[in-house]
This record gives structure tokens, sequence and C-alpha cells, in this order.
């Protein structure tokens, strides 16, 4: 098994000297006294790793810092969300002056250890942890941190590009970078590694003190969770290496793990408020979308009422949107229109949807993928399962409505933002449609149903160019992002460049362009979508 049983222990006593791990004794001694062998006993000693990877996937407290890891940048540049603040003057990430010091929290969250964040540190502790136990059924618990480590950096790489993933562990080679597609081929193959080391561990107990997500502990639940996520990763690649999307996709497919299509994969808050109604409600830094006012009202959605909220002003109507990238002045010129609604009042994070799901399918039958079913099909169950998720009325109805469009926006105070919907897209499913269309379809229909995780919508957005979203008005990128194209990933962070420059450099080097956020990423080609 690749990485495991890698080091000995005198090297980890060793390295533990250097900055990358800390002290340690302080990470292999309990505060609280209790000797290691009890430790060990209860698997605390590696089971504790987890708390932190499930906290910074998507993190949640304090709220400014999720602010700042997601919500003003893939947030807003999904087309799920906008801010009525005009942080810094109006020149900041809506208007495509990318805020380093905001985007460097994307990075911290996956790699700082201190206070808490981190998941690949805590990823290789595990790792390190069982190696030092010397105990084989230990490696379940690499398995599965292996899995949580891929949801998250998925994500991160889906941001910068190449990131620090296969030759993390190795202290020799920790700063240097993988190109995305190296990095997406180790995702793949840590994946498959824990999907098939997991199977003799169904009926094992050990992990259920230590998940915090809604699959309890269940093994068989986590090989479906990874498996589910093998095929999202395989339809994120699907343009630029059809033959690698096909092969890991039918894997999924084909797996007798499973997939996650009854159940949704959500991750326990720890009592904490979901930050964006935080950030919507109570700082009035976030509201409705227009993409999300336009489509939702086009199509009239009963999922509207759960997603949003009314506008705080009823002059405004019943929703109203705010079109990204536009000239405010003052935070109190559209800081009545539309806030977040109870969907994500809950007590729990989402990192999948049995929706999702179900749309993947969808693409995948679409695509041609053996074992997916019928495109069709997939299609309205991922549209019935997101309603139900939401709690909305008149799913029938709703499906089989063949002339509502998205409707044209108009800005409630300024008519130099409005705007028309670039697409008559529509609700029931067009078979007869070309493959383009259907697309269209199935992906503006995901693109609602993954609310909020605006971080999964862009990616879909860049990969597809769907659902068609609105061009900001304002650009004070210098001209490194073009306002048609939209923005395709943001910079390598300072930290990194004042710390880790050489390693910085040479990932520059794998980039399709320059270091800005103008340049595609590796699965983001820019071309048809068949």
């Amino acid at each position: 098994m690749k990485n495991i049983l890698k080091y000995t222990l005198a090297s980890v006593v060793a390295m533990s000297l250097s900055n990358c791990t800390g002290d340690f004794e302080d990470i292999n001694t309990n505060p609280n006294g209790i000797s290691q062998e009890s430790l060990t006993q209860q698997n605390n000693h590696i089971g504790s790793r987890f708390s932190p990877m499930f906290s910074n996937v998507i993190r949640v407290e304090p709220a400014w810092n999720y602010q700042l890891q997601q919500n003003l940048n893939a947030d807003i540049f999904s087309g799920y969300m906008t801010s009525p603040t005009p942080f810094a003057g109006n020149i900041n990430n809506q208007t495509y002056a990318l805020v380093n010091g905001w985007n460097g929290f994307i990075w911290s969250d996956a790699y700082d250890a201190n206070d808490g964040n981190g998941v690949m540190p805590y990823a290789r502790e595990i790792t390190q942890q069982v190696e030092l136990s010397g105990d084989p059924n230990g490696v379940k618990f690499v398995y599965l941190s292996n899995v949580i480590k891929v949801m998250a950096m998925h994500r991160i790489s889906d941001v910068f590009g190449p990131i620090r993933y296969s030759k993390f562990d190795d202290y020799d080679t920790t700063g240097q970078y993988d190109s995305q597609e190296e990095a997406y081929n180790a995702f793949f193959a840590d994946l498959d590694e824990a999907i098939n080391g997991l199977e003799s561990f169904t009926e094992d107990a050990q992990f259920t003190a230590f998940d915090q997500s809604s699959l309890g502990g269940d093994i068989g639940q986590w090989r479906a969770f990874a498996n589910t996520l093998r095929l999202r990763l395989a339809i994120r690649v699907s343009k630029v290496n059809p033959t690698l999307a096909q092969t890991q996709g039918e894997l999924a497919l084909s797996s007798n793990a499973g997939l996650l299509e009854s159940q949704d994969m959500l991750v326990d808050m720890g009592g904490f408020v979901h930050p964006v109604l935080t950030i919507s409600q109570v700082w009035g830094d976030i509201a409705m979308s227009a993409e999300m006012e336009s489509i939702l009202t086009g199509f009239k959605d009963n999922r509207i009422s759960t997603l949003f909220n009314t506008a705080l002003d009823p002059s405004l109507g019943s929703y109203k949107g705010i079109r990204q990238g536009i000239e405010i002045e003052a935070k109190g010129e559209y800081g009545s229109h539309s806030p977040i609604g109870s969907a994500v009042s809950g007590s729990n994070k989402i990192w999948m949807t049995a929706a999702e799901v179900a749309f993947l399918k969808a693409e995948a039958a679409l695509r041609g993928w053996t074992g997916a079913g019928d495109a069709k099909a997939n299609y309205e169950a991922g549209v019935r399962a997101s309603f139900a998720q939401f709690g909305a009325s008149g799913v029938e109805a709703y499906l089989a409505d063949t002339t509502s469009t998205p409707a044209n926006f108009v800005d409630a105070l300024n008519p130099d933002n409005n705007i028309a919907y670039n697409s008559n897209v529509k609700i029931a499913y067009n078979e007869a449609g070309s493959k383009e269309e259907q697309l269209e379809q199935i992906i503006t229909q995901k693109w609602i149903a993954m609310f909020p995780d605006g971080q999964e919508a862009w990616s879909e957005f860049r990969r597809t160019g769907y659902p068609r979203l609105f061009p900001v008005v304002v650009n004070n990128s210098g001209g490194t992002i073009d306002s048609d194209i939209q923005i395709r990933r943001i910079n390598f962070v300072d930290v990194e460049k004042n710390t880790n420059g050489a390693n910085v450099d040479a990932a520059v080097g794998m980039l399709k362009g320059p270091d800005t956020g103008g340049t595609r990423l590796w699965w983001d080609t820019g071309l048809s979508n068949f």
C-alpha cells in the first residue's frame, strides 16, 4: 500500500524537530495526563486528528474565517451570492481586484496546523501514528483520513491549480507542488486504495467515536462516499481527459461500494450557526445574486423561499438579487435586498447530496458511460431529491414545465446594471435536444441543488460554462481577468511566495499562463463540452 509504513520511528523523531511538524512531545503527550497506553487502547492518539480535518474542509467557526475561506470568493464567483458591502472602496474580489490577505485563508485552512487549522498536517499525523502503533488494523484510519483529504484538497486544487499533495508526507519534498493533473491522478489513486482497503473493515466500529459526519462511523457508507467522490472527480476531468474520466467514472458506477444515492453527506458544525446565515442576516454582508433571482423567479421555482428570504425592503419586490461587480458606494444602497434563507440554518454543513449524485449520473449517461442509466431519469431524480432536501412542493408540475425560462435581470436601483439572461434553457428535460442543450439543463439544475456550496458550483461553471453567469460591470483586475471569460482561479498566496518561493515558481510553470485569476486550470479547457 502506497505511503504506508514508509517511515521508521527514528526518522519520524528526527523530522519532528523541523518547523513542519512542531514538537513531537507536544503531539504525542496528552496534556490531561492520560497515559499513552490508555490513549492507544481507545485510538484517541489517532482519532483526535480527525476533528480538525472535518472542521477545515469547510471551516464554519469563526464566521469571518468562512467569509474569507469561501464566501467572498467561490460563493460569489459561482453566481450564488453577492455582497452589498463595497469592501476596500469596492476594490476587492467582487470587482476582480483579488485580495491576497483574504484569499490566503483558503490555503491556510488546508495547510497551516496553527490554532486548529489544517487538513494536510493532520492527515500526515494520522499516518505517522498508525505506523508507530504497529497495529495493522490501524490502516483503516489512514484510508478514512485520505478520503477526507481528497475531499478537502480537490477543492484547493480547484481554486489554485497546482498544490502540495503527493509529496507532502516526505519531509524532504513537502514543499514541492504537483501539477493539477498529477494531483488528480493522486486523488484517484488514494480513493481507489481507500475504497478497496476499507472493504474488509465494513463491520469495524472503531471510527464511530471520531466520525463527525452523518455517516455515523459506518465504514460501508464511507466506502460509498469515497466512491461517489471518485465519480465527482471523474466528471470534473471529462473534457480534458475523456479516457481517464470514463475509466474512473465507470469504476465508480460498477463498484460494490455503491453511491450515496439516498443519503446526503453532512458534517456536524458542532453547535455553531452556519456562517452564511451570520454573514447575511447578522452582518448584512451577503445577499441573493442576480443569477439566482433570474433563474429561480423565471422558473417559478418553489425552492426560492428556502434558499432566500424576501427583500428587507418590500418596495423592491418579493425576492431581489444583486449583480456582482457593480458600482456600490455604501453598504446601505443594496443592503435591503434578499438575505440568505433557512436552507443554511441547520446544524450541518453539506459535503455532498443525493441530488448531486443523480446529476453526476445524468451527465455520465449523456456521455455514454456504462452503468450510468438514463440521463432523463437521473435528471428528474436529481430535481426531486433537491426539492425534498429543501422542503419545496410542486416538483412534478415543475418537471413538466416546458415553457418557463430564466428571467432578465432588472437592477432595482440602477438601470445600467440591467442585463438579459443569455439562454432560454427550460425545465422539462428535452431528450430531443442536442447534448449541449441537455447538459445545460443538467448543470443548471445541479447548480441550484448544490446551494450553498459555491466552491463546487464555481468549479462546474468553469468546466461547462453553465449556468450562464452575468459578467461584472466593474473590472479592477488591471487586465488580468477578462470580464466575459470571468475569473478562472485565484493566484498563489503570499505566505507561500514568501516562505516557499522556489517551489511556487516551479508551480507557476505548471500553469497554462501567468499566476493570475485569468489563467484557466488544467481541467478548464475552454473548449466544447462534447
